[in-house]
């Protein structure tokens, strides 16, 4: 998805993935895998930016990280039928799919992923490599810790703060705040124990 949205972007002319699984995988749909991770570093020279592509929250700010270490500038992809209001701001190695909505006064963190459809009201604040699933509706001035998830379809209301590492699951709605590390699902959503 996300060579996909730099491809429609028209910002880049060539887009290449590093792989774990490389030389078995040598493409991931229409772009070549050129390397694993471990390669990473020799490839600055040809490569100028990277955008670390994966779901792992935590993993995907670290590799980010490590990669702008070795000298890598870090990609921001935007999908062109995405809408970002004036006055947004949106870290290095953030993802924009298509069709949301971040409007304005908010800000989205490093690493962060808004998903497909997803709306950011007024004055959201996305923490680092937190992810914003598909349908996903963040009221105006909801907070959002780092590496926090928000499942599919979650709706959140005006004001309400999302601790770091939380998980938000799939279809929930979330009128009360939820702490660091909590998982809460359900209409309304409660907090489940493990």
């Amino acid at each position: 998805m996300v060579a996909d949205a730099a491809d429609a972007s028209g910002k880049w002319s060539e887009i290449a993935f590093v792989d774990d699984k490389y030389p078995k995988m040598s493409a991931s749909g229409d772009w070549p895998v050129i390397g694993r991770l471990s390669s990473m570093e020799g490839l600055q020279k040809y490569w100028g930016f990277v955008m670390v592509a994966i779901g792992d929250n935590r993993l995907r700010l670290k590799l980010q990280q490590d990669a702008s270490k070795v000298g890598f500038s870090i990609a921001c992809i935007i999908h062109p039928s995405a809408q970002i209001a004036k006055q947004v701001k949106i870290g290095e190695g953030s993802v924009v799919f298509a069709n949301a909505v971040v409007n304005f006064g908010s800000s989205l963190g490093r690493s962060v992923i808004i998903n497909t459809a997803a709306t950011i009201d007024h004055d959201g604040v996305i923490g680092d490599g937190a992810h914003i699933s598909p349908g996903v509706h963040l009221a105006g001035d909801v907070r959002i810790g780092e590496y926090a998830w928000v499942g599919v379809g979650a709706t959140v209301i005006n004001g309400i703060n999302i601790g770091s590492g939380a998980t938000v699951g799939a279809g929930a709605a979330v009128i009360r705040d939820v702490s660091a590390g909590q998982m809460v699902v359900g209409v309304p959503a409660m907090a489940i124990s493990e």
